[in-house]
């Protein structure tokens, strides 16, 4: 038995220029079950945290560069590798990680080099292990027992052959697929490890699904040559009546594959499915429609499945549970419903807080009260939706306040996104009925994300609800960077005086309070801290006494150029996930981006001054943030800062900022040979109670 759950979009793909083809080269596990790394096609690389859909790096090529191969993560040394312009000793094909391993890197020759002894020696020759005009078409990495195996399958003159590369001891077996009449090449391929065997899985177009055993270690009396294939049929997929070009099948379990490409034996023609397939009983135990062109490229990891589709890709998470032939035909005792929606697939992606422990004992509270026979059943979510239709504001806000009260979790999950669209949709036609409390009781259930509900966040800035962007800012993981640029310019382009009314996240305010208050300790103390040198004394001034004693004008100078009301939503912007490139384009379109500059100036001071040590709060901005936001002003508005007459000072400090981190770096850089020499020094241990040891550093 099998399930697919609600999927979401991890993030959206184009295709590649000329060509019908989706722009992704490969989805790979990051350096863990909660990260992968994307390459697309073009000349980007974005590592993503699955659970809450946003990126958390990502690096481009050169102009002129083209990445070769998907990128992967190196567990031995935790980096990322990646292979441009195909060479390095000669062309490469892939470069292929399994866990706790170092990465192999495949030739199209047909080579194989370890990494780290490639790198070791980047000019080395390498062999040809393959024909002339023999071209790899498929390779992958298992991993079994310590051991490590290549396989690849190639094609030459309408011949495929696979190759299985061992490394203890170091072999390499050919074998030679069977073929037949009206048979072409295998489509793709899927190879798993099960006890000492590798098993191969591989597709044809005429939806025959084969399986071979290769034994994981090779026989020492092994012939020699070229070894025929074994193999044998596990599935036989419904063709339709359409002419198939390309599909993909990935091994899920011993018993469940799944497969996109092919058509659902009941749907219509012209209909993109992902289906789950039982294997052991030839039986269809899961599809999904997917919107929007399937691209035949299918992923699998940690119990999710990766497919490109449309313009975007999609994350499905799934379930395999252990094959019978009661459960492959439906026959096998089903969970009741409250069990079976409890395992529903929710789009939120929010981290617990200290909340989800009060939530937790609310809702054991909510279970024992509801056992008493003298509470008031609530109305059902579909009762619930009539009556918000037309009741009145107060009478919504109580209908929802107890249904929320009194509803099992695992229905509330599925009921809030259904509550919040319409009452989304009443507010948008209805300019008398705007339920702030309701929403904001929604959003505290935290079982809301952006993905759920597009249009609350759009509502709540034409109504300039600031406490509720504020707070879904906070909760939403998975908001667009156009809808950042838009809430962006809401704040900016709304007064002081008019900010400083609305009611906020008392600990945001409070931050923005204490952080205009504070001192410096370099002020105090009488030096610099972080490597913070005043514009003042990086000035190409005269080293005199009485330029030495001068007080930092700027220090002076340094008021918050916001309101603190302004200033608490700017912040949660600035720590709102997003991605470089689709943020830029959104950013040129600032009209005068000098003010957010300004205010994140005066944050940089502050921070380099330790000020927001002093201050306790729940959220704030890291530096990182803040430089990474400057940064990216910069970038979108560089020409006009340029010459813009009123931006001149702000860049000019701007500058003299960078140039004094600049220089700290530098200085550290000077003394990090010393640095390491003390920290490999050993220290001797013969010595009684007093001892002079000398260290010489060079």
């Amino acid at each position: 038995m099998a399930a697919l759950y609600e999927g979401y979009t991890l993030c959206g793909v184009g295709t590649v220029q000329n060509s019908s083809n989706i722009g992704i080269l490969g989805v790979e596990q990051g350096r863990d079950i909660d990260h992968v790394l994307v390459t697309d096609s073009s000349r980007f690389i974005t590592v993503y945290k699955v659970s809450d859909q946003r990126p958390t790096g990502s690096w481009s090529v050169k102009r002129g560069q083209m990445i070769s191969c998907p990128a992967v993560f190196n567990t031995q040394s935790q980096e990322y590798v990646v292979v441009t312009d195909d060479k390095v000793s000669a062309d490469v094909l892939r470069v292929l990680s399994a866990t706790d391993s170092e990465p192999v890197v495949l030739f199209c020759c047909g080579a194989v080099r370890f990494l780290d002894l490639l790198l070791a020696s980047p000019q080395q020759p390498i062999e040809h292990v393959l024909a002339e005009d023999e071209i790899i078409r498929w390779s992958t990495i298992v991993k079994a027992e310590h051991q490590l195996v290549i396989l690849f399958s190639t094609e030459q003159r309408g011949e495929h052959c696979l190759y299985i590369q061992r490394f203890d001891p170091n072999t390499l077996v050919k074998h030679r697929f069977e073929t037949e009449p009206g048979l072409s090449a295998p489509i793709s391929f899927s190879a798993t490890c099960r006890g000492s065997n590798i098993h191969l899985l591989y597709l044809y177009l005429n939806g025959s699904v084969y399986e071979s055993v290769l034994p994981l270690r090779r026989s020492s009396t092994g012939a020699e040559g070229v070894l025929a294939l074994s193999r044998s049929l596990c599935l036989s997929l419904p063709l339709g009546e359409e002419k198939l070009m390309s599909g993909a099948v990935v091994v899920l379990d011993e018993a469940h594959v799944a497969v996109v490409g092919f058509p659902h034996p009941s749907a219509g023609p012209c209909k993109d499915y992902i289906c789950i397939w039982n294997t052991h009983f030839q039986t269809l135990q899961a599809c999904k429609e997917m919107a929007g062109r399937i691209y035949s490229q299918l992923w699998c990891y940690s119990g999710k499945m990766y497919i490109p589709h449309g313009k975007m890709l999609s994350v499905i998470p799934f379930e395999c549970q252990k094959s019978s032939l009661a459960a492959a035909l439906g026959k096998q005792k089903q969970t009741s419903q409250s069990e079976s929606k409890s395992c529903s697939f929710v789009s939120s992606w929010t981290a617990q807080t200290y909340s989800d422990v009060t939530q937790t004992a609310e809702i054991k509270s909510r279970m024992s009260t509801k056992n008493n026979s003298d509470v008031k059943s609530a109305l059902t979510v579909d009762q619930l939706i009539e009556h918000i239709k037309t009741s009145a504001v107060e009478d919504v806000q109580a209908e929802v306040g107890e249904f929320i009260r009194w509803t099992p979790q695992a229905d509330l999950q599925l009921a809030v996104g259904r509550l919040a669209l319409e009452l989304v949709s009443r507010s948008q036609t209805d300019a008398n009925f705007y339920p702030q409390c309701v929403f904001l009781r929604l959003l505290e259930t935290r079982y809301l994300c952006y993905s759920v509900c597009p249009e609350l966040l759009s509502l709540a800035m034409v109504k300039k609800d600031f406490h509720l962007c504020q707070i879904a800012f906070q909760i939403f993981s998975d908001i667009p960077e156009a809808v950042t640029c838009s809430y962006l310019k809401t704040i900016l382009s709304t007064s002081d005086s008019e900010m400083e009314t609305v009611n906020l996240d008392t600990d945001s305010v409070m931050f923005m309070k204490e952080l205009t208050r504070a001192q410096s300790r370099s002020d105090e103390e009488g030096g610099q801290l972080n490597g913070f040198c005043s514009p003042a004394l990086e000035s190409d001034v005269s080293d005199t006494p009485s330029n030495k004693l001068q007080r930092d004008p700027l220090a002076l100078d340094m008021s918050c150029p916001v309101g603190l009301h302004k200033g608490a939503l700017l912040n949660e912007v600035l720590q709102t996930a997003y991605s470089d490139r689709p943020l830029l384009p959104h950013l040129k379109d600032f009209t005068v981006p000098q003010v957010f500059l300004q205010y994140l100036r005066f944050l940089y001071f502050k921070y380099c001054h330790d000020a927001h040590k002093q201050i306790r709060a729940l959220r704030t901005p890291s530096i990182s943030q803040i430089i990474d936001w400057v940064c990216l002003l910069l970038d979108a508005h560089f020409t006009v800062l340029a010459v813009a007459p009123e931006a001149k000072r702000l860049v000019s400090d701007l500058h003299k900022f960078v140039r004094s981190q600049v220089k700290l770096y530098t200085e550290l850089g000077k003394i990090e040979g010393s640095l390491q020499v003390l920290k490999n020094s050993k220290r001797s241990e013969d010595f009684g109670m007093y001892a002079i040891q000398v260290i010489e550093l060079f």
